[in-house]
Formats: C-alpha cells, sequence, structure tokens
C-alpha cells in the first residue's frame, strides 16, 4: 500500500514541472507547466474561487483548462487582443460594484444597474 502511494506521489511530482500562483482577493489562479506520457509539455490553467456558506464554512470551486502546445501562439495572439480591447475601451480602472462600496452613488443607481451582467457559473468538468 505505502509503495503504490509513494508511485504515485513520484508520478504526480514529474507531472508537475514549473508553477506559479496569482492571487486575485476569493480567486486564485494556478498556473502550471506540466509534462503528458509522452514527456512533452503542456499548461494548465486553473481557476480556484473561494465560497463562504452562512455557518462560515467555505469550499473552493475549480475550472481548469488545458493549452497544448500547437494552440499557445493562437491563444495568446487571441488573449493580448482581448486585454488590449478591454484596457483601450476602459482603462485599468476596476468599476464594479463588488470592488466600489460607493459604485451606485457615483455612478446613480440607475446607471449602476445598467452595468449588471448576470453570469452562469459554468464548470468546465461538465462540457
Amino acid at each position: 500500500m505505502i509503495e503504490r502511494i509513494m508511485r504515485e506521489n513520484d508520478m504526480l511530482e514529474k507531472e508537475e514541472i514549473f508553477s506559479k500562483v496569482l492571487r486575485a482577493g476569493r480567486r486564485t489562479y494556478f498556473f502550471d507547466v506540466r509534462a503528458t506520457k509522452a514527456d512533452d509539455y503542456y499548461i494548465t490553467i486553473t481557476e480556484s474561487k473561494k465560497f463562504t456558506e452562512e455557518d462560515g464554512s467555505f469550499h473552493f470551486k475549480k475550472h481548469k483548462i488545458y493549452l497544448y502546445k500547437e494552440d499557445f501562439s493562437a491563444f495568446a495572439e487571441i488573449l493580448e487582443e482581448m486585454t488590449s480591447y478591454v484596457l483601450n475601451h476602459k482603462g485599468e480602472e476596476v468599476i464594479s460594484e463588488r470592488h466600489q462600496k460607493d459604485f451606485k452613488k457615483e455612478y446613480g443607481s440607475d446607471k449602476a444597474e445598467t452595468h449588471r451582467t448576470s453570469f452562469t457559473d459554468i464548470d468546465f468538468d461538465d462540457i
């Protein structure tokens, strides 16, 4: 039993080659370089978001993207294009109710309602 667990741990250690973590409020992003069984590399990007229950307990929801070498250039190009678009049109200042306590006062309650967007929480593991 112990030998099997040690082999599994060795496999996990070999799989993770290089990692970086970005903490952003309730979200944490994990960027990991991993190895395939053929010893080629790919990247996983994991978003982990903390949810607190009414009783004070909490849980995490995780979403993971697998990015393979053949998609790196196109992915990076589109990510750069999208981030540039957002920054060019809205700047770097964060404008949201969650980040600004006086959002409604500053922008007026009608405008604040207009800026709200409804999102459906999609678990990529379900796709």
